[in-house]
């Protein structure tokens, strides 16, 4: 049993890894585009619609694809009162039970009201709802169910860590996480 959710665990974690990489890139180009909207604004009376929407929708995808990749690498806002003087093994069981009674349950329940929503911006292949904004909003708010789908993986991915990490053979570095 080990060995399928340690390969499991472990290709979770990589694909997040990796699209958390990707995602990152987007803030680079957040900014660029922030501060071309700022130049061409203040420093040639320019302005576009779209132009203001695209770094807005990068930033909302940064965010929502981004999820993952935080939770893998231990980034969200947690109360560490209580959780980081624990043991691995006190740890491993708050995040076995964050995962499974707390975040999946509510990413099931946001990708559940999600996705008439996003069906419905799909069914009119909704656009902006300014003149000149970008058109293809329905694809933005795809990234909603998306968020669900990779966040959902990646507690998956925790709650097998940990489970892992509950069973393994004690030993003289039993308060070590679990390699993977």
């Amino acid at each position: 049993m080990r060995q399928p959710l340690l390969r499991m665990v472990g290709a979770i974690d990589w694909l997040n890894e990796r699209l958390g990489r990707l995602v990152a890139w987007l803030t680079l180009g957040t900014v660029l585009i922030t501060f071309a909207v700022a130049m061409l604004r203040y420093g040639f009376g320019l302005g576009w619609v779209w132009l203001q929407e695209s770094y807005i929708w990068l930033h909302a995808i940064v965010f929502t694809l981004g999820s993952g990749y935080t939770l893998l690498h231990d980034g969200h806002v947690r109360i560490d009162i209580f959780y980081r003087p624990g043991s691995s093994r006190y740890r491993a069981i708050v995040d076995l039970l964050g995962s499974l009674l707390l975040l999946i349950p509510t990413l099931a329940v946001v990708f559940w009201m999600a996705l008439p929503y996003v069906r419905q911006s799909w069914v009119r292949l909704e656009g902006s709802r300014e003149a000149g904004g970008l058109p293809g909003l329905f694809l933005l708010k795809s990234v909603l169910l998306s968020f669900c789908i990779v966040l959902l993986a990646q507690g998956l991915a925790l709650a097998g860590r940990s489970l892992l990490r509950l069973t393994a053979p004690a030993g003289p570095n039993a308060d070590r996480p679990a390699p993977l």
